[in-house]
């Protein structure tokens, strides 16, 4: 995982990429505002909401979960879950994007048949997800892959399942270089940006 297990105060994890790195996909004025900005925001506001609280000595991952199951910190769960969402998001693309192998590709045939099942279950998801959200390739509990699409901050790791990768699918993610068009935002995605290397060292 590269997610920060350090303590509060967080700080916005690096970019495993330069800006630029996922054009024409994800152009590097779309990265500079949803990263710059919008996972900086969630980060910073994080920070200002469990300064003296409980959470503040919990892990990111920590709070995440806790937060939950919290009525009270509902807060706290969407900016931390929302700062863990996209730091994820963002390995879960890479500039060159190959074929799944190993592991992960076995994991995916016994679970959907063949990679091109796969991209058009994800596909699906990715498209039907009503308004802003994330769609997920997770492990449940009994180790089966299946795909999972999550409201608004809403994440797997709130649930008990094992990501392997996710889109976002929230319109800042995509519209300045897509407008409306999510379906060929996911497929480009799809296409172009899997990084099926994090996905095979999420499963484990």
């Amino acid at each position: 995982m590269p997610l920060d297990k350090a303590k509060a105060p967080f700080t916005l994890p690096k970019l495993p990429y330069a800006e630029d790195a996922l054009a024409p996909v994800i152009s590097a004025k779309t990265i500079s505002f949803h990263y710059g900005k919008h996972h900086a925001t969630y980060v910073k506001t994080l920070n200002e909401l469990i300064a003296g609280t409980a959470y503040e000595g919990l892990s990111l991952d920590e709070i995440v979960v806790r937060a939950a199951k919290d009525t009270a910190a509902k807060k706290i769960f969407n900016n931390a879950a929302q700062a863990w969402n996209h730091d994820f998001y963002w390995h879960s693309m890479r500039a060159k994007a190959g074929a799944p192998a190993g592991k992960i590709k076995d994991a995916l045939e016994k679970s959907f048949g063949d990679l091109a099942a796969f991209n058009k279950a994800f596909s699906q998801a990715a498209v039907g997800q009503f308004g802003s959200g994330w769609t997920w390739l997770v492990k449940d509990k009994d180790g089966a892959l299946k795909i999972e699409a999550t409201s608004n901050a809403d994440t797997p790791i709130a649930h008990g399942d094992t990501p392997l990768l996710v889109a976002d699918v929230w319109e800042h993610a995509y519209y300045l270089d897509f407008q409306n068009r999510r379906p060929d935002y996911v497929t480009a995605w799809l296409d172009k940006l899997v990084n099926w290397s994090f996905a095979e060292e999420n499963l484990g």
